[in-house]
């Protein structure tokens, strides 16, 4: 299994490096822009949430979730290096990104270190002014999972006249098993992210993402991954050792994640989709070897519909955006002969909100949310209020 996922994904990393688009810089990337050799900006995020109608009195929580901090330098006009220090919750410290990049030409770019895998719109785009509510869509926390980043090597690049951009990157695996299990059922793959934090690697997975932007204010963007999740097993087993080898093969699942999204500003309309669909391979023998109860198949979808209210008023220098979101996501999607669906894990969220852009990069939000499992009858429903920023 091992050696095969290998065989496979070097393969489809070569053909895709030869695939035309534009490159869709992050933020961090777009920071680097200018022409300073060092650029400097942030973001940040604190948050109100209170759980409400339950019947009982429950405390809120108050928290600076993330401050991030992010450094850039411009070695020449081809080599430029991009970092994000984040501190969340007041007391952990994360290296988001740290990546070096380097221009070929217009329409190859080589980047290495450690950096977003380019799936989903939040992966990518996840500055809390950027995006509408408090909290980042569960979609994009659950199945996707946000921040995901590993360290790894690739090319993206831009095609102007094809108004098509590409990345393609061959990078570590989600930690699948180092002595206990890091996937489940209730949480999918997020506990496996390494996040660059002594990552190790079993076999290379590859990461890819062609977004279209021809059409003035649509994107759309086609995302793909695949690869096996990585595990301690494989560290020092004899080639010859069949027994150990088949025993460390059941401590890993292989992922195939396809992922679609869409984007669309017209005048102060604004919407919003997303679709994700991951097929789980080995998750028989991984439940069985460790205990999980990780699924076969992972999906979820949302879709958002918002509105400036102050597009039109030209005295108003700010936005006012009410927000709708609905999304659904399901971590037994499938599951394999032996393990039954549980049906909390097929969730439902509404989200209805407020945001008021005082300035870009400036944000006042609130919202109300109602979350659903298809296990139980009674919905959870929470209060979310947030400071936004972005510079």
């Amino acid at each position: 299994m091992k050696g095969k996922f290998f065989m496979w994904i070097i393969g489809l990393a070569l053909t895709l490096t030869s695939a035309t688009g534009q490159e869709t810089l992050n933020t961090a990337g777009t920071m680097m822009e200018n022409e300073e050799a060092l650029s400097i900006g942030g973001y940040g995020q604190i948050d109100y949430n209170q759980p409400v109608g339950s019947g009982a009195y429950q405390n809120g929580g108050l928290d600076v979730h993330r401050m991030v901090l992010m450094f850039g330098y411009k070695f020449n006009s081809r080599t430029q290096f991009v970092s994000e220090i984040e501190f969340e919750h007041v007391r952990e410290v994360f290296v988001e990104q740290a990546f070096l990049q380097y221009q070929i030409s217009p329409w190859l770019k080589f980047r290495g270190g450690l950096m977003l895998i380019p799936m989903g719109i939040i992966n990518e785009y996840h500055e809390p002014s950027t995006f509408n509510g408090v909290e980042r869509p569960n979609l994009d926390n659950i199945i996707v999972p946000t921040t995901w980043r590993e360290i790894g090597a690739g090319f993206t690049g831009t095609f102007p006249v094809a108004a098509l951009s590409y990345q393609v990157y061959l990078v570590n695996g989600f930690n699948g098993y180092d002595g206990a299990p890091r996937l489940s059922g209730a949480s999918g793959f997020r506990k496996g992210r390494q996040r660059g934090a002594e990552s190790f690697i079993s076999t290379p997975n590859v990461a890819m993402r062609v977004n279209y932007f021809g059409i003035r204010g649509l994107q759309l963007g086609l995302s793909g991954y695949a690869g096996n999740t990585q595990s301690t097993l494989y560290d020092g087993v004899d080639k010859d050792d069949a027994a150990l080898i088949a025993t460390a093969d059941s401590s890993v699942v292989g992922l195939a994640m396809l992922g679609a999204d869409a984007r669309y500003l017209h005048g102060g309309l604004q919407l919003r989709a997303q679709f994700n669909y991951g097929l789980v391979s080995n998750s028989s023998a991984y439940n069985e070897f460790t205990g999980s109860d990780m699924g076969s198949a992972i999906a979820g979808w949302y879709g958002e519909v918002a509105y400036n209210l102050l597009y039109s008023l030209e005295q108003f220098n700010s936005e006012l955006i009410p927000f709708v979101r609905f999304e659904q996501y399901n971590t037994h999607a499938s599951v394999e002969a032996g393990l039954a669906a549980d049906p909390s894990f097929q969730r439902s969220d509404l989200t209805i909100g407020l945001g008021w852009k005082m300035a870009k990069g400036a944000m006042l939000k609130a919202d109300y949310q109602i979350f659903n499992s298809k296990g139980s009858d009674d919905a959870l429903r929470q209060f979310n209020a947030g400071i936004a920023v972005w510079f």
